[in-house]
Formats: structure tokens, C-alpha cells, sequence
């Protein structure tokens, strides 16, 4: 059973506002399929909106920030728990151990090497959760292509690359990370 999927997204809401439909559309999905949120704990850019998006429509959201995001004031103030941690190191481990699945939203540098570990840690067999890339508006295209052409030039096997589900629809992309779990387990 899929209780919680961590999502990393932007900490900028992005140059579309198609990004933040995205985002509360993805919370609407969270929450109506009773799935928790765990996110980087941020107020600012998607981060804020699908946790705001979640908390108003009642569903349960944890947030993980490390302490220099937090003196900041980046820190969400309303969420249904919060752990300030250490670092980025510390935070990223507590975000994968408290979720079942993973997904990928928009976002800059720090989402893509969020994306990129767990998906180098199923490869490796340290998790066998699910990852998901919700693809709004073509936005990871680019990088599915990269992906394909790192494959046929044997960098990436079949099998890992088929790793990430991909899906520009939010709730499909969660049914989908909730079967594959389920399949897991």
C-alpha cells in the first residue's frame, strides 16, 4: 500500500503558470487517493503550492528542510510535521525513507539530482520504490531524449532507463507509481 510519495519540484514556480496547476493538480491526486506528501519543506515555488494545495484539501503533509533553508525563511510554518535536519545529505535520506514511490516535477539543478539518486538507487538495489516524472507541458522531453540516446549508446540498460514512468497526467502518473509498488511488494 502506497502511504507516501515524496515529490521534488522547483523552488520557483517556473516561467508557465501551467507549472502550478501541475502542482495543485498533483496534490488533488495525492489526497484523493489518501497518499501523503513528502516534499523539501519549502513555502517558496512548487514546493509551496502542492503543499499548500494538499493541506487545504485536508490531506497530511511532512516537510524535510535543512537548517540553513529554514534560517532563511523558506520554511513552510503550516505543515502537518516538519524535521529540521543537518543538511542536504541528512534531508535527502529522511525524504526517501519516509516515502514509497518518488516524483519528479518541474524544477532546476536540485530536483534533477534528487531524480537522478533514486533512480541511481533502485539501479543499484538500495530501494525498490517506484520513481515517477510528471512531464508538464513536454518540459522534461529534452531529457527523456538525452535518456534514449544514453541507452542505445550503452550507458544506460533498457531495464534501468524503463526504471522512470513517465506521464504528463498526475493522477494517472500516481495510479501508476501505486501499482508498481504494489507489484513490489
Amino acid at each position: 500500500m502506497t502511504k507516501a510519495i515524496c515529490v521534488y519540484c522547483g523552488a520557483n514556480p517556473g516561467a508557465s503558470p501551467r507549472y502550478a496547476d501541475a502542482a495543485r493538480a498533483l496534490g488533488r491526486a495525492l489526497v484523493e487517493d489518501n497518499i501523503a506528501l513528502v516534499y523539501g519543506g519549502g513555502n517558496v515555488g512548487l514546493m509551496g503550492i502542492i503543499a499548500d494545495e494538499v493541506l487545504r484539501l485536508g490531506g497530511d503533509v511532512t516537510g524535510v528542510i535543512p537548517t540553513a533553508l529554514m534560517e532563511r525563511e523558506v520554511g513552510h510554518m503550516g505543515l502537518t510535521r516538519q524535521f529540521i535536519v543537518k543538511d542536504m545529505h541528512e534531508r535527502k535520506a529522511m525524504m526517501a525513507k519516509l516515502a514509497d514511490g518518488f516524483i519528479a516535477m518541474p524544477g532546476g539543478l536540485g530536483t534533477l539530482e534528487e531524480l537522478f539518486e533514486m533512480l541511481t538507487w533502485s539501479q543499484l538495489g538500495i530501494h525498490a520504490k517506484p520513481v515517477g516524472l510528471l512531464n508538464v507541458d513536454g518540459f522534461y522531453d529534452g531529457l527523456m531524449g538525452f535518456i534514449g540516446h544514453a541507452s542505445g549508446e550503452g550507458f544506460i540498460r533498457p531495464q534501468h532507463a524503463a526504471l522512470m514512468m513517465v506521464d504528463s497526467d498526475p493522477q494517472a502518473l500516481v495510479q501508476r507509481l501505486r501499482a508498481r509498488h504494489a507489484a513490489a511488494a
